[in-house]
């Protein structure tokens, strides 16, 4: 059971989201830096057509970013002891942080929109088009974000989901934030690109004991691939691909994996083991276009927690310290 202290907290956080969340708009720079999302766009575009690890990364550096302290882009600072250092975001892709750091060079070189744009905005308008870039949906972000001036290792306990979790914790963390199960479901389905590393999930394929089996959710065929690739004596930052079927794309292919017990992560497979979630993955899996809604939706939501606006926070000058 969570701490009273960190439930408090996290409802206190919940009512600053749902409160200041109605200050973001679409347009919200159309008078000070009207192309933006053209020059976020272009460096983003840049970035990823270097290294495709850019759509993972930015994506899981933005559902960092808000679930510790809302969507203010703390987990940017480099600060001593930021989020950045905590166990739980050591593993996020250089590739995400520079992504940011690049666009918001891009923003910035244009006069009009010097030190205009919060980094927090140009994370979550860069998550958008990593996405699309990926084979995913294109979808209007909704901005007016500020920037946080703290960042803290403390903050980040028991602030993200973990890869053992089952429906309940899952789904209490998700509503903590004001996001559903369906929320929770479609965001789940971003698992569809990138990697994960072999500590992550080697209970699953190997058992906490020498006398433990092979987790019976986790398909027989794929729990030895995962041995070939994740032997017990290896380098747990072997990075493995969440989705085996088609890592690179932003599809539906997540949910079809499920079905068929390839879920990487306990937290993955739980989503199809469990009837209370099972006919929104079959929905997903059958619906590519139903998933695709539920996304957008879920991220969008999930884009407007603990947002800072107004006279709150602060535009950094440099994404990676205060000013």
């Amino acid at each position: 059971m969570e701490a009273p202290s960190f439930v408090f907290l996290s409802l206190l956080l919940l009512l600053t989201a749902t409160t200041s969340s109605a200050q973001l708009t679409r347009g919200f720079y159309n008078n000070v830096c009207p192309n933006v999302e053209q020059l976020v766009r272009s460096a983003v575009n840049q970035k990823f057509q270097q290294t495709f690890v850019t759509a993972p990364a930015t994506l899981r550096l933005f559902f960092h970013d808000c679930f510790v302290r809302g969507c203010d882009a703390s987990i940017l600072l480099a600060t001593p002891k930021a989020e950045r250092e905590h166990p739980d975001d050591i593993s996020l892709a250089g590739d995400g942080f520079d992504t940011v750091v690049k666009a918001k060079a891009a923003v910035d070189r244009d006069p009009k929109c010097r030190n205009k744009v919060s980094c927090a905005d140009i994370l979550a308008l860069a998550t958008r088009d990593v996405v699309n870039l990926a084979g995913g949906p294109f979808y209007n972000v909704e901005l007016g974000r500020r920037d946080g001036r703290v960042s803290t290792i403390a903050s980040v306990q028991r602030s993200l989901p973990g890869p053992h979790f089952n429906l309940n914790q899952l789904n209490n963390m998700f509503n903590l934030h004001g996001l559903s199960q369906t929320d929770m479901v479609a965001l789940s389905g971003a698992h569809t690109i990138g990697f994960s590393h072999c500590n992550r999930f080697s209970n699953r394929i190997y058992g906490f004991s020498p006398r433990s089996r092979i987790d019976p959710s986790l398909n027989l065929q794929y729990a030895f691939q995962l041995r070939q690739m994740c032997p017990i004596r290896v380098d747990p930052r072997i990075a493995i691909n969440m989705d085996p079927v088609s890592p690179q794309k932003f599809d539906n292919q997540y949910f079809k994996n499920l079905q068929q017990g390839k879920g990487l992560f306990t937290s993955d497979q739980v989503l199809f083991t469990d009837s209370r979630s099972k006919a929104t993955v079959n929905l997903f899996a059958s619906n590519p276009k139903a998933f695709e809604s539920a996304f957008i939706n879920a991220i969008t939501k999930l884009g407007r927690v603990g947002v800072k606006t107004g006279n709150q926070g602060e535009i950094r000058f440099d994404c990676t310290r205060p000013n």
